[in-house]
């Protein structure tokens, strides 16, 4: 009977470790689907709908080959649909019936510089329907299939020339001979944007690949499971064997024999020169043996065991609960926000690069591709006085990293407005700072940067997953109007607590007004000390030209960026007098003389960030942040 049964076990264990490797091999299937996308060969741009890389479920693979370097990004379809206005380019969507199709796209004649255009539809090619399967993940080389119609005409009208590579719209960008993105994971609301350098035609080898989740959560059981059969029907017919040793067949009854004694084998053995090893070497012998097959079928079985994957097994744990979080919820009909928390990293990082290589070369056309207005105004100011005096102080670094906080406007349109909040470890401080982009082709430009005062607290803001709306600058629904605080706060300084704005803005930790009121005392006191007799010094502060920008909080206020000129007078009370700079190389350098008879006009720019809370509310305006450098020098006329 133990061989019957040890039979049986042999039997069941090699039908489930059979079907369990059968479960991994040949019944498995393939472990990814791949599709190609069929392009025209003449087009210098192809925009892929997000989509396109969700006809299939998984994450998608995308790979893209040409005859040289290739030439990737993605971005909000919106925003790559403004960048291509002006350009005819290759359109892959999702058509009817999940096919891929290919429409030529051509540029519309009313686009503008405000990215608004939406081109216009020319000619239409359906990719081949058919997928590819492969059990490697590098199906992605299938073949793509061939557009059909178009031809040459494919770039009529097309606009190109413009390199895509380096534009602050993209999310993220890639570039290389053959280029393979692992994985490419989008929504369908963005798109994928391929070219090779905006004036060759695009790469035509496209393709797009999905794994294929093939589980097998009984392969495990079936293999482990058989191994231990395998070991039970070893055991069983080693039993079976020890059995029918033991036995030695059927005993028969035999004729009564004498009583004899019992006889030394081994001493007679010994008389016949034999010796013999006895019963129990033939015993040890025989375990030792057995010894030798349980081993290998333990081991088979360990063998079989390791050699299933995490996807061979049942998942008996089930996918966890998430747990409930907090949420922010956008306004109705809110615009997503213009960059991400990676992007605007990765712009403030090109800005910082940019004007930095600027401030050595003293290239201020290099330093208005990244700056504006104030910032620029600035820079125009140091770089003429250190080409002049060698040992004139260079502008401070921009800073890049880390950002906190992050407050993008929510705007699908242009212009778009970014403000950040950045760390200075080196100097234990932090800026804040207002980028601007002014169209779908230009790069943000820094115009606004100060530093934030030691004990400032700023109001809450909206996350930067959804943005803040920007605040028109004669907006009622604020204590003040943007466009009139650069006035009202310059007459503050003028006149101080007599100013009739004065009880609208917070006098409490503002150090600005501090610092300006004790530097002009200071410096009147010095110059009447030697020059009251003969001329005089005034101050002045007014609003500065750059436009205000305010971008809203979470408490209905806003954040509000201004920028002030205060400028210093200094002329003579007698026809005798006359106005000497004395040592001041930088009023002698910006005005171009060192001494006057109708006196000199010094003035300074002032970057200013404040908290304007919403109207009815009880608070007053804050200073949150200031920056001051000289403008310019001039000789009265």
């Amino acid at each position: 009977m133990r061989f019957v049964w040890a039979v049986a076990a042999f039997v069941l264990a090699a039908v489930m470790i059979g079907a369990g490797i059968a479960q991994r091999t040949v019944f498995q299937g393939p472990k990814s689907v791949a599709t190609g996308i069929a392009v025209h060969d003449t087009t210098p741009y192809i925009l892929i709908d997000g989509a396109v890389l969700n006809t299939s479920s998984g994450t998608p693979t995308f790979r893209a080959a040409g005859d040289g370097p290739v030439f990737a990004a993605y971005g909000r379809t919106a925003d790559l649909q403004a960048w291509l206005a002006d350009a005819s380019y290759e359109s892959v969507t999702v058509g009817a019936h999940g096919k891929v199709k290919t429409t030529l796209v051509k540029p519309d004649a009313a686009a503008t510089t405000d990215g608004t255009g939406t081109g216009t539809d020319a000619t239409t090619a359906t990719a081949a329907g058919t997928d590819t399967t492969s059990g490697d993940a590098a199906a992605g080389d299938a073949a793509a299939g061939e557009a059909t119609g178009g031809g040459d005409a494919a770039v009529e009208g097309a606009t190109a020339g413009r390199n895509p590579a380096g534009s602050d719209l993209w999310l993220e960008e890639f570039q290389q001979d053959d280029l393979l993105i692992a994985p490419l994971s989008i929504p369908a609301t963005m798109s994928v944007l391929v070219a090779a350098d905006g004036t060759a035609p695009a790469p035509s080898d496209l393709s797009v690949t999905w794994p294929v989740a093939n589980t097998t959560p009984w392969a495990g059981p079936l293999i482990v499971g058989g191994g231990i059969l395998m070991a039970l029907g070893i055991v069983l017919y080693i039993l079976g064997i020890r059995h029918v040793r033991r036995s030695r067949g059927p005993r028969r009854k035999g004729l009564p024999m004498p009583v004899t004694e019992p006889i030394d084998i081994a001493v007679d053995n010994a008389e016949k020169g034999v010796i013999s090893s006895g019963q129990t070497g033939r015993r040890r012998a025989l375990t030792g043996r057995r010894s030798l097959i349980v081993i290998p079928a333990v081991a088979v079985s360990a063998l079989l065991f390791t050699g299933c994957s995490s996807d061979a097994w049942p998942d008996f744990a089930g996918s966890p609960t998430p747990s409930p979080t907090q949420t922010v919820v956008t306004q109705e009909g809110q615009n997503d926000p213009a960059v991400t928390e990676s992007q605007a990293e990765r712009i403030l990082s090109r800005i910082a690069s940019t004007v930095a290589d600027a401030d050595t070369k003293l290239d201020l056309a290099l330093a208005s591709t990244r700056l504006d207005g104030a910032m620029l105004a600035e820079r125009q100011t140091n770089y003429t006085l250190r080409t002049a005096i060698a040992d004139y102080k260079a502008p401070s670094a921009i800073p890049t990293k880390p950002v906190f906080p992050l407050l993008p406007e929510a705007n699908d349109g242009w212009p778009r407005t970014v403000m950040a909040v950045v760390a200075d470890k080196d100097n234990k401080t932090a800026s804040i700072m207002l980028m601007t982009q002014q169209d779908a082709w230009s790069d943000y430009k820094l115009s606004y940067m100060s530093n934030l005062e030691a004990e400032t607290t700023l109001p809450d803001l909206a996350p930067s997953y959804i943005g803040a709306p920007i605040v028109a600058p004669d907006s009622p629904f604020l204590v003040m109007q943007p466009d009139q605080v650069a006035a009202a706060y310059a007459d503050v300084i003028n006149k101080g607590d007599e100013s009739e704005f004065a009880a609208k803005f917070d006098a409490t930790g503002d150090q600005f007004r501090t610092s300006i009121a004790a530097d002009r005392q200071k410096r009147l006191d010095e110059f009447n000390a030697t020059g009251a007799q003969t001329g005089t010094l005034t101050f002045a502060s007014a609003a500065g030209a750059t436009a205000p920008v305010a971008l809203a909080t979470l408490e209905s206020g806003a954040i509000v960026a201004v920028s002030l000129t205060e400028t210093d007078t200094v002329q003579p009370t007698t026809g005798d007098a006359v106005i000497k700079v004395g040592e001041n190389q930088t009023v002698k350098t910006l005005a171009g003389v060192d001494q006057s008879a109708t006196g000199f006009t010094t003035t300074w720019g002032d970057q200013l960030f404040f908290y304007v809370p919403s109207q009815g509310s009880t608070e007053k305006i804050r200073l949150l942040g200031y920056a001051s450098d000289i403008l310019d020098a001039k000789v009265i006329k």
